[in-house]
């Protein structure tokens, strides 16, 4: 496997790739098409990684206005029809050929492969299936390509997931590790030993489950002091197609050479060094559909090089710092909303909480929590705003009200993930 390979074999391998990336969207793509000649590029003479510094980069927003012209392929090859969450604005779709699903199934099986996982396992897949959503369809295809069993429950419901695992004995999660708290949370009030299930690890989506210095973040440590299950984070791109994936060293994400050229770049768009948190940056290898060529993600992470002890040589993305337009600039302080999570995912008594960002009568960031509660101690909110000061420096203004509605607000219409920042600057 390529991920074995030394960088500078992988390097090789992905440099050889180039030429037909670029001649493929300069034939098909509309908007690089149109890129190539505003610039006067010549991708004859892009031949190294670094020579793709020649070309601009792409953003959210060209794709959100230019979406069709990013569209490869004519409407008869198209398969599946997906669509992002649509946070910028309208949804995005992302139309796959049947080589781009062989090509996904493939990304989640190796995936699934570096979180040690193998064709004896079964998994409770805990993602949708349904709603445009590519996640749950590429771990399906995955698991299958894998040889693993695989149970389509679904989100939520922690009977139905109690009962699945009584039933069937699957032996791992793929699931947004929260929920992770609720299937606790309902099995100590049912009576129900948890503990001694056929359950040895589950694959996580969607939410931070390390720090920086890949210690277990708040939320993963409270999973891991109630269940003593593997946690695998990952973290995946509809716009990709691909994931980096963490290994059993817990070190970060590896990358798929085969599948994807990454940079981490500044916001001059110059790239960082090891050491430097830069945006992911993605050009796709092999998509048909949809290719993207320099795709900015607006996710800021560190990168490594140096060898895991797994054996694999790849590249490996670190957690998520932020996301460059989540920057919040509060009372003097850089912030980025996985800061405030992590001390909400530690203070006894917070249910849910989401986080509004606007722009005050001064001009400024201001930040508003709105917490749910059960019930409101005394001195509660002192309480919390202290624990904001002592990890930041700063406290936000909090507002207590009632965790179902807060559950509400997290879900609106067609959500298919919890939504917990609201940016309204």
């Amino acid at each position: 496997m390529i991920e074995y390979k030394t960088l500078v074999e992988q390097k090789k391998y992905q440099e050889a790739q180039l030429p037909a990336v670029l001649e493929y969207v300069k034939a098909h793509s509309k908007f690089y098409s149109d890129l190539f000649k505003k610039n006067n590029i010549d991708i004859n003479k892009i031949k190294t990684i670094e020579d793709l510094q020649q070309i601009p980069v792409t953003t959210k927003d060209d794709i959100q206005n230019r979406n069709n012209d990013f569209i490869c392929v004519a409407p008869h090859k198209i398969i599946d029809y997906i669509t992002t969450s649509g946070t910028l604005g309208e949804p995005v779709l992302f139309p796959m050929t049947d080589k781009d699903l062989d090509r996904l199934a493939y990304n989640e099986c190796i995936s699934f492969q570096c979180a040690d996982s193998t064709s004896d396992d079964i998994f409770q897949l805990m993602t949708t299936l349904d709603k445009r959503f590519m996640a749950g369809l590429a771990y399906f295809l995955g698991i299958r390509k894998l040889g693993a069993g695989v149970v389509r429950v679904g989100g939520g419901i922690p009977e139905l997931q109690w009962d699945t695992i009584k039933r069937i004995n699957p032996t791992a999660f793929v699931t947004v590790p929260s929920f992770l708290l609720k299937l606790i949370e309902y099995a100590e009030a049912n009576n129900i030993d948890y503990k001694n299930t056929s359950i040895t690890k589950a694959i996580c989506i969607g939410e931070a489950l390390r720090n920086q210095d890949f210690t277990l973040s708040t939320l993963g440590q409270r999973i891991q002091d109630k269940w003593n299950i593997k946690l695998y984070s990952t973290y995946a791109s509809t716009e990709m197609s691909a994931a980096f994936t963490e290994c059993k060293a817990g070190k970060g994400g590896h990358h798929h050479p085969e599948l994807v050229i990454v940079e981490f770049l500044d916001e001059e768009n110059n790239p960082v060094k090891e050491g430097e948190a830069g945006e992911v940056t993605i050009t796709t290898i092999g998509v048909e559909g949809m290719p993207l060529v320099r795709f900015k993600t607006g996710d800021l992470c560190y990168h490594y090089k140096e060898e895991c002890s797994c054996g694999r040589k790849t590249i490996r993305l670190g957690p998520i710092v932020g996301r460059r337009k989540q920057m919040i600039k509060y009372k003097g302080t850089t912030l980025y909303p996985p800061a405030l999570y992590d001390i909400l995912n530690n203070i006894e008594g917070v249910v849910n909480y989401v986080v509004e960002v606007y722009t005050n009568e001064i001009g400024t960031d201001e930040i508003l929590i709105r917490i749910g509660c059960e019930t409101i101690p005394e001195h509660f909110e002192k309480d919390i705003k202290d624990h904001f000061r002592a990890k930041l420096r700063v406290a936000p203004l909090i507002r207590f009200e009632d965790a179902e509605f807060i559950s509400k607000v997290q879900y609106p219409e067609l959500s298919r993930n919890p939504i917990v920042f609201f940016d309204k600057r």
